[in-house]
């Protein structure tokens, strides 16, 4: 069964090696910058559980993960444990961690009496609780600065704190523990541990992994390099990449959105993010070409926040079948912006001649609209007042976009051309947004037909094409 070349030494050995370099590290202090899926989690709980129900045990253990569902899971994995080693352990359900029950934890009790408590990201639910700490995907959390600084003087009195992460940008939190540990003299006397996807394979994960697989997964006919390439492929690109799977984290210097604030914006992963509380909806449409995506992007506006409720992406579609889907969402709308630059001039026109001109917006991008669009999306992240869904091809499209200053002091916004776009759904998020800011400034429109067709762009990347519609 499977093609694996690589046979780890003891291959009835329930951990591979790196797993069990983790799990035998009884320091103070240890970090783990890995690859995805490896099984990290997976053996820290079996490592918790361990140190948990010894009869000597001294601790109970608190548990930060990046959102409920994955404080859930990681408790799930720990019963798992508790029941392949035969030991008395209570699953107590979720208990409130104060008398107002702002903070909760999914929690098992063992029969020496102690606890694992597994919560989600609030940093405040660690504050006066003494014991271990695992902090897991750590650098996945809203604010892991603040996190580090409420959890750490909970192992005063003993105990130890563990912190998992993947990386999320060069500015992280987290990159700045790595780099300080190894590169400035680890003033924290932290146990670093390191395993990308290619140090798993190379301890023998492929081979494991096709132990666990049916006879008829794919991933049993590949060899570690074509399994390598296999997960390579997959990735929303070489960034994403090199930063989930290679402990390279990206370089937040180059991008135009720092993985910190993309984060903190997110939903937490698998929830339910498209159920429409009101009628305040706003959508951007970012129009595509042969190469491109066209895409809609739907927001509601509640008090002070903006919520993404609708994302569609299309590719290859013609413009009436574009246009059942457009269409009914535009109708649910208050106002929507619609990209007028090239061939979308159509769309525009179309558009207001159905929905009327205030409703639809056209918007003809320009270097100095570009700038007008962008610049907001940051704002309303750094203000945490814009909520976007947790999803891998989302964040690597807003981490394409990167701000350049030409020669003569021109501020430029671009991205990359990659198989999926050009950065079509940041600039649908923009619009977007700028619908729901509603009219601000002055502005006039124009028709199309009152324009010289020479001014008209043919192609969506033409900076240089004068404003068509919106003036400001």
């Amino acid at each position: 069964m499977g093609r694996a070349l690589i046979i780890p030494e003891n291959p009835k050995a329930i951990f591979l090696p790196y797993q069990s370099r983790w799990i035998t590290d009884n320091s103070r202090l240890k970090l783990m910058e890995k690859g995805r899926q490896i099984g990290l989690s997976w053996s820290t709980a079996y490592a918790t559980v361990s140190r948990t129900s010894l009869i000597s045990a001294r601790h109970d253990q608190w548990v930060s993960s990046r959102d409920d569902i994955q404080a859930r899971l990681f408790l799930e994995d720990c019963k798992l444990w508790s029941g392949n080693l035969d030991l008395a352990a209570r699953d107590m359900g979720e208990v409130a961690l104060d008398e107002e029950g702002k903070h909760t934890a999914y929690t098992l009790r063992f029969a020496n009496g102690k606890r694992i408590n597994s919560m989600s990201s609030n940093p405040d639910a660690q504050a006066g609780k003494r014991g271990g700490r695992v902090l897991d995907e750590f650098a996945l959390h809203p604010d892991p600065r603040k996190l580090w600084t409420i959890a750490y003087p909970g192992i005063t009195w003993g105990g130890s704190m563990e912190v998992i992460s993947t990386h999320r940008g060069s500015h992280n939190f987290f990159n700045g523990l790595v780099r300080e540990a190894r590169e400035k003299g680890n003033p924290k006397r932290i146990s670093l541990h390191r395993v990308t996807l290619e140090d798993a394979l190379n301890d023998g994960f492929l081979y494991k992994l096709q132990q666990s697989l049916p006879d008829d997964d794919e991933r049993q006919e590949m060899t570690e390099a074509q399994y390598f390439d296999w997960v390579k492929s997959g990735a929303a690109d070489e960034e994403s990449f090199l930063q989930e799977y290679m402990c390279q984290p990206a370089d937040d210097d180059a991008a135009f959105l720092e993985y910190d604030l993309i984060a903190a914006s997110e939903y937490p992963e698998r929830m339910d993010w498209q159920t429409i509380e009101g009628r305040n909806l706003f959508a951007g449409v970012d129009i595509g070409r042969k190469h491109d995506l066209t895409v809609l992007w739907v927001v509601e506006v509640l008090g002070d926040v903006v919520y993404t409720r609708h994302i569609e992406t299309m590719k290859n579609m013609s413009k009436p079948n574009q246009e059942k889907i457009l269409w009914p969402w535009l109708e649910k709308c208050v106002r929507s912006c619609i990209d007028a630059t090239g061939l979308g001039i159509g769309w525009a026109d179309d558009a207001q001649a159905k929905f009327g001109s205030y409703a639809v917006e056209a918007v003809t991008f320009t270097t100095k609209v570009k700038e007008a669009l962008a610049y907001p999306v940051r704002s309303y992240m750094e203000e945490r007042t814009l909520r976007i869904p947790y999803d891998r091809e989302i964040r690597a499209d807003l981490r394409s976009v990167t701000k350049q200053v030409t020669a003569a002091g021109n501020v430029r916004f671009t991205a990359e051309r990659t198989p999926d776009g050009h950065a079509d759904r940041f600039w649908a998020l923009a619009l977007a947004l700028e619908a729901a800011k509603g009219s601000h400034g002055e502005y006039a429109y124009q028709s199309v037909k009152d324009q010289p067709r020479a001014s008209r762009a043919t192609d969506d990347d033409d900076d240089d094409t004068e404003f068509g519609r919106r003036h400001w």
